[in-house]
């Protein structure tokens, strides 16, 4: 009896043993990967006094790591296809931690700055090769949707516990945010070797390294420019020369990838229309989610007068509600359906964020900021799971990998151009409406004037809550209705390897 080659090297990889367990390890990273995000955000008062920074600068602390994470996602998503997911992975997992310590013993600005971005570099690598492995580890499409559903959450839950653990730990000392990230890498390093076998695409090719560079200098320079926006005229140089540079490296990257003969996104990838329909909307998502933790995190602590502590456990909330979304959403996906899951997750986000507005009217938490957080952290919660089932819909297990850094890059993309944009808009807002006691300018303790920032917050809120509605009407009117996960990569790798042969 002959056995096909192509059914026999799928089997063996139908019921991986290790792969719950490696899920565990893989969601832990993920967790503090994008946790650093979110954990700097209650933490940058004492770091700009700490390290001196003005308050267009701090939020490089923000943009530098996610600029890089999602600029260099797609090449990290390449090269891990490309070069092997286990070896990417463990490569930035050490990346990571060793810039997390140089964080830690940051003596300056700069010093921060360069540190985060290299942080970010870690992410690029580590977090779609970790999409990359579950996809190939988890054969069966019902375990495929629980997988990705916990992975997922488990990254919307980093990005929301971190202001609440960034309160505690900053109140001893900002600097261990970063330091409680080594003990956890080296963790990983030690348990994904003995969990995760190595796997790669059986057909290699040479990653376009040009085009990631130009496309995340690209960036960065839009991103200089939207932040010099808050202290400075749209029409000077300083907001103009790195805006119009920044969108002439990112066109150029446009065009070396359309001659590459291996670019970062193959062409092909995009005639998915549901995999298009939902990178797309992700940049509103993402714009929205970092812009609502930053700006609230600085209302709390320089309007309302919240030490780290309260500030942090104000979060509460929302870490609790996307938890219920999550769990909701991934029981409701087989039945309903991505897309209208997807879509319901937009608009309970986007009533949220018109809720969140109120706070512009008022500072009472229970008022001004509990009602839209519950709604936004329940809408968030049951968008993961589509998103991260959406994104790597019918992708081959070639492309595993790419298709996971192209979701996560438009996150992070999507949230520095968001945020960039929106927090300009807020501290020029504050800047020009100073609070008034007596007739008199409220001074900080530098001298300068404490502006309306809960006033500018109001207007961005509402900004994201329209960009929010507006996902939820392309996800219903252009996403294709599906009820399945992707289909079984390994047998199109098993195939591969067997053609080879």
């Amino acid at each position: 009896m002959t056995t096909d080659p192509a059914l026999g090297a799928a089997e063996e990889h139908v019921a991986d043993p290790r792969r719950w367990k490696a899920l565990t390890v893989l969601g832990l990273i993920q967790f503090m990967l994008i946790l650093d995000v979110t954990v700097v955000n209650v933490a940058l008062p004492s770091i700009k006094t700490d390290l001196d920074m003005s308050e267009s600068s701090l939020a490089w602390v923000v943009e530098a790591y996610v600029l890089a994470a999602g600029g260099l996602l797609l090449l990290g998503g390449r090269l891990a296809d490309l070069v092997g997911r286990r070896a990417t992975f463990l490569t930035g997992t050490a990346l990571f931690g060793v810039a997390s310590a140089a964080c830690g013993f940051a003596q300056s600005g700069l010093m921060i700055d360069v540190s985060r971005f290299i942080q970010g570099m870690g992410e690029a690598m580590a977090a779609p090769a970790s999409l990359g492995i579950i996809a190939v580890m988890f054969t069966d499409p019902a375990e495929r949707i629980k997988a990705l559903g916990i992975f997922g959450g488990l990254a919307g839950l980093g990005g929301t516990s971190g202001t609440v653990i960034s309160g505690f730990i900053t109140h001893v000392d900002w600097r261990w945010i970063f330091f409680i990230n080594v003990p956890v890498a080296l963790l990983a390093l030690l348990l994904v070797p003995r969990l995760v076998s190595e796997s790669k695409s059986p057909h290699p090719h040479r990653p376009d390294v040009l085009g990631a560079i130009t496309g995340t200098a690209g960036l960065l320079a839009v991103v200089y420019g939207l932040l010099h926006a808050a202290d400075h005229s749209w029409g000077s140089a300083g907001v103009l020369v790195p805006f119009v540079g920044g969108i002439a490296l990112v066109a150029l990257m446009l065009v070396i990838e359309a001659r590459s003969s291996d670019p970062l996104i193959p062409l092909n990838f995009f005639r998915n229309r549901t995999r298009v329909v939902t990178n797309f909307v992700t940049l509103f998502f993402a714009s929205a989610f970092f812009s609502y933790f930053f700006l609230l995190t600085l209302v709390e602590q320089q309007n309302m007068g919240w030490g780290s502590i309260k500030c942090g456990l104000s979060y509460l909330p929302i870490g609790l509600t996307i938890g219920a979304g999550i769990g909701i959403g991934t029981a409701l996906m087989p039945r309903l359906g991505v897309k209208r899951l997807l879509a319901s997750g937009f608009f309970t986000s986007a009533v949220g964020m018109a809720l969140a507005s109120t706070i512009g009217s008022g500072t009472d938490y229970w008022t001004n900021i509990f009602p839209g957080m519950v709604l936004l952290g329940l809408g968030s919660g049951l968008s993961f799971p589509g998103l991260g089932n959406a994104a790597l819909h019918e992708v081959t297990g070639e492309d595993s990998s790419l298709a996971g850094g192209i979701q996560q890059a438009v996150q992070q993309i999507g949230g520095a151009l968001g945020l960039a944009t929106l927090a300009s808009i807020a501290v020029r807002y504050a800047a020009d409406h100073p609070i008034l006691v007596g007739g008199r300018p409220v001074l900080l303790p530098d001298g300068r004037p404490l502006g309306d920032l809960a006033g500018g917050t109001q207007i961005t809120y509402w900004i994201g809550a329209v960009s929010l509605a507006a996902g939820g009407v392309l996800v219903l009117s252009l996403m294709e209705h599906v009820l399945a996960v992707p289909r079984n990569p390994m047998v199109e790798i098993a195939a591969a390897e067997a053609e080879a042969v």
